[in-house]
Order: C-alpha cells, then structure tokens, then sequence
C-alpha cells in the first residue's frame, strides 16, 4: 500500500502542492498533519503504528517527514524493521528500489534535507514575528550616538577606535551613516 504524507509548511500551509504530486504517485491514503510544529505530530504516529510490511510511505521532500537528520535516521529505521520503505518524490529516493545510490549523492540528499529544515524553521520564525509586529534584523543605534560620533569623526580630535569606546559605533557603520 502506498501511504502518502504530508504536513504544512511556509510555502504549502494548504498542503495543496504536496497533495497534487502525492495523487500523481497514486497514493491510496494520503494523511496530512493539521500543523507544522514538530511537537505535536501525531498523524506521523499513527502512520507509525498502522505501516505494515512492503507498505510505502511517500512524501515529496524529506523535511516533511523529519525535523533533523537525527529524526530522519529514527524514523528510517522505525519503519525498516516493520519491513516497510520510505519514498521522496523531490529526491527521487525509494528505499525499496534495489538499486544503490551512489555515497556522494547520498550525502547531498542530507545536505539539502538539513538545509530545507533550517530554511524552513527561518522562515516559520520569520513569518510569526512578521504577524505579532516583532521588527526582524539588528537593531538601529540610536540616533543620538549617531549623531555624536559623526560630530566627534568631524571634529578631527578623536581616532576611530575612541569614537567607537565613546559611542559604541563601530567604524563601518560611523561610514555608513557617514555615507548617507
């Protein structure tokens, strides 16, 4: 049986784009996780609890089904010993394929799995500060410590290093202020 996989994240919060590639490997049970945290998954469990023998859990990239490579490497083995395989449409892995994948691309898959789920989590983070009015970035130097280092380079009586002790503004951006 393939069982199709899937949970929100920031570019698919509707579960739509994996929902149209998981028909199109004609899934015979397609289950979706209510939410993105990785807290709560339990729709992964009962997956965990109902996959059987030559069953096929398929899911289009490898971060929907683990948090980190760490949870990969327990999900892989949690479901190897129950005679079952994982498929990735995106990196066209199919763990019950016999043929060998190559260590180098093995490694890349992992790569790009790592970096999905840390782009992922940015991105996540990222979004809910945007929705509770949190401003992102480095903080702004005050402009009265602006202003006073500009008057200080100005004045020609003070190294950079004693504008920066003095004001805490650091020499690029004394020249980026300076610039503007």
């Amino acid at each position: 049986m393939l069982i199709g996989y899937m949970r929100p994240y920031e570019e698919d919060l509707k579960c739509q784009n994996q929902l149209n590639k998981l028909k199109k490997v004609n899934c015979e049970t397609i289950i979706s996780e209510e939410h993105s945290s990785s807290q709560k998954r339990t729709q992964l469990k009962n997956v965990l609890g109902i996959i059987k023998k030559n069953d096929k859990l398929v899911v289009t990239k490898l971060f929907v089904l683990a948090d980190s490579t760490h949870h990969l490497v327990d999900l892989l083995e949690i479901i190897d010993k129950k005679g079952a395989y994982v498929q990735s449409i995106a990196e066209n892995i199919d763990t019950s394929s016999s043929s060998r994948y190559n260590f180098i691309d093995i490694v890349k898959h992992l790569v790009e799995f790592q970096s999905d789920v840390i782009s992922q989590k940015t991105k996540k983070g990222l979004h809910e500060a945007k929705q509770k009015g949190i401003n992102t970035g480095r903080p702004r130097k005050s402009d009265e410590n602006v202003k006073r280092a500009i008057q200080m380079y100005e004045s020609k009586k003070y190294t950079l290093a004693e504008i920066k002790n003095e004001t805490g503004i650091s020499k690029s951006t004394l020249y980026r202020y300076l610039g503007n």
